[in-house]
């Protein structure tokens, strides 16, 4: 009786985390689709002036070598890895009652991460089916396994929601153990660093994987396209 009492203790509180850490986090990315969007045009600047890129466009990464493409994506994950555990140290020194914010924190640097892996690979987001395509990418990166249902054509505004409530489910779920820990304040500050840290990581390599080989097929697609024309031009 005495063991079951416990365990019943024990879960209850892990319960509430999960659904304390799942609202927080749905809020967080629904406010980070709102607001938060990478400049197209002046992220292309930018990479160009740090990698020498010669691109005048983001479809002209079909041409660069796909190796340089993802020693730069290398680099975005990492950055975003640091920025992140520099957050997490900060607000993790208060402990327990710092998650809502560092989760609103936390959901902006990772989607702007993203939006920079699906640029670095030839991806914008300008129209609402490559504003699907870049929430299908952070699904992904959560590693959500998005439904038939999902995957139909579906007016954004109401897909993107959605999208949303699944990676919240499944990254609270993957959460509950690991930020248990943040309600010890003297060790929350370390904690918070190195879970934000893993968690971008995570996210970045998972939605790296998925843009990179987005991007090997569309270039693959261009090859042949660019084969059978030259060919057609020889049979006539």
């Amino acid at each position: 009786m005495k063991l079951a009492d416990s365990q019943l203790t024990m879960s209850t509180p892990k319960s509430w985390l999960r659904r304390r850490i799942e609202k927080s986090l749905s809020a967080a990315l629904m406010r980070a689709y709102k607001t938060v969007r990478v400049e197209p045009e002046r992220f292309l600047i930018e990479l160009r002036a740090a990698y020498g890129l010669p691109v005048s466009s983001f479809q002209g990464m079909y041409a660069v070598d796909v190796a340089v493409l993802d020693d730069i994506s290398e680099k975005i994950i990492h950055g975003g890895m640091k920025v992140a555990a520099a957050e997490g140290a900060g607000f993790g020194l208060g402990g327990f009652l710092t998650i809502v914010p560092d989760f609103s924190i936390l959901a902006g640097i990772t989607l702007r991460m993203i939006q920079k892996l699906s640029l670095i690979y030839g991806y914008e987001y300008n129209t609402e089916e490559e504003v699907h395509g870049l929430w299908i990418a952070a699904a992904s990166a959560a590693g959500v396994d998005i439904g038939r249902d999902l995957l139909e054509k579906n007016v954004v505004n109401r897909l993107i929601p959605r999208i949303i409530q699944k990676i919240a489910a499944k990254a609270s779920a993957e959460f509950v153990e690991k930020w248990a820990g943040r309600i010890i304040p003297v060790a929350s500050s370390l904690i918070g660093a190195v879970l934000n840290y893993y968690f971008v990581r995570g996210w970045g390599e998972r939605a790296h994987a998925h843009f990179r080989q987005k991007h090997l097929e569309t270039r693959q697609r261009m090859i042949q396209a660019t084969l059978a024309s030259a060919n057609s031009g020889v049979v006539k």
